[in-house]
């Protein structure tokens, strides 16, 4: 038997005096750099910043989750899914909200958006079917495991070109990781294309393709 289920539903937001920015994008689209400009940025005010990235590569859990994400270690997609949310139940619990408490800005690389891209991704077998695509966000996302997490004041979505993004990728000295290869980075473009037209609200899309210096600029002065 097929329910058919229709609601509203609001994000979680911050609650606490801190501001809480995430940059989000493909693997190779300059998102760690940018994480750096902008805590930069923010030092340069006076503020104090806490760099955070999601999945962490340290602890219990952010240690398997590297060790998948290089291919040390098999583990079925839709597990890592939930071990990626477990890892950032505990950031959120040990570091975001505690610095958000304080007042303190939190610049993080990458955030619970990035769970509804490649979850889906991994749950769908890379199918961006869009009315599977809303029933996985409402039933595996939104409603269940990911609603509990706090929604940036501010995220951007660095948004690049396949083939920059292939480029930009072997020019790195890290290992590659599971999902750098052509076919799941185009199925990913796909996927946050989607997301910044169905969250235009919460998701500000900036050219990733421009220069360092623009991009940190556009990021800075969208943030009020």
């Amino acid at each position: 038997m097929k329910y058919n289920v229709s609601l509203n539903i609001d994000l979680k937001r911050n609650p606490y005096k801190g501001l809480y920015v995430a940059i989000e994008g493909i693997d190779g689209s300059g998102k760690t750099t940018q994480v750096k400009k902008i805590t930069d940025y923010f030092k340069s005010q006076g503020k104090k910043v806490v760099q955070v990235r999601e999945p962490r590569k340290e602890g219990v859990i952010g240690d398997i989750v590297q060790k998948v994400l290089t291919g040390k270690l098999k583990m079925p997609s839709r597990a890592l899914q939930y071990l990626f949310s477990t890892d950032r139940v505990l950031n959120q619990e040990e570091v975001v909200i505690p610095a958000l408490r304080k007042g303190h800005v939190v610049i993080s690389d990458r955030c619970f958006w990035s769970a509804i891209v490649y979850g889906i991704l991994d749950k769908t077998g890379a199918a961006y079917d869009y009315k599977e695509t809303d029933f996985m966000l409402v039933v595996h996302s939104i409603l269940s495991m990911y609603h509990q997490f706090i929604v940036p004041n501010y995220t951007f979505y660095l948004k690049i070109s396949l083939e920059t993004a292939l480029s930009r990728i072997k020019k790195k000295d890290d290992v590659k990781e599971i999902y750098e290869d052509h076919e799941k980075l185009k199925k990913v473009i796909e996927g946050y294309n989607w997301l910044s037209e169905k969250f235009a609200r919460e998701i500000i899309v900036v050219d990733g393709e421009k220069s360092v210096e623009e991009v940190t600029k556009t990021i800075a002065v969208s943030i009020k």
